[in-house]
Formats: C-alpha cells, sequence, structure tokens
C-alpha cells in the first residue's frame, strides 16, 4: 500500500479516486490540527482542496459526526458531485474501510 508522511506521521492512502492525492497540496494544507484524527479526507472542487478529520470509534477524541463509518455519506453529500478524492488513515491504525 501506498503511503505519504505529513508531520512526522505516516499514512497509507486507503482510496486515491480520479489521482486525488498530491502530495504537495496536502503538504501545504495539512496542519497540527489534523494529528488527532485516525482517517483524513480530501477532495477537490472547483481546484481547491478541503481537508477533513475523521475517527474510529475506539479513538478518545470520537465524536459521530466524525465517524469513519460515515465516510461515504460524507463524500456523497458534502463533496462535489463526483469529485476527485482520498483518503489516508495513520500507520497506526488498523483500516476499517
Amino acid at each position: 500500500m501506498e503511503c505519504i508522511q505529513l508531520n512526522n506521521q505516516k499514512y497509507s492512502i486507503l482510496k486515491n479516486v480520479k489521482d486525488a492525492v498530491i502530495e504537495e497540496e496536502i503538504q501545504k494544507k495539512f496542519t497540527d490540527y489534523f494529528k488527532s484524527y485516525d482517517y483524513i479526507v480530501g477532495d477537490w472542487a472547483y481546484g481547491k482542496l478541503r481537508l477533513k478529520g475523521f475517527n474510529s470509534k475506539t479513538n478518545r477524541n470520537f465524536k459521530p459526526i466524525n465517524d469513519i463509518d460515515q465516510v461515504e455519506n460524507y463524500i456523497q453529500n458534502y463533496c462535489a458531485y463526483e469529485c476527485k478524492y482520498f483518503i489516508l488513515c495513520k500507520e497506526d491504525e488498523e483500516a476499517k474501510i
């Protein structure tokens, strides 16, 4: 599985729809805010990258709004139609998708 490194943390690329992973752009957007999340979802709309963090239920920071089990719902309802998107998972997490 392909990986990228963001702020000294390795992430596995679980999904890369339409070649959405552009590491340089992700590096620019990624901040310490995302460190507490198990999964990072990025989507492209109108040439701009958006990032959103998700957690598994075992994460002590879990909130239903960021439930990784709801990621497909998020992509369908909150991302541009048929957009490029990716899902990254922290290397120390067990991929649940």
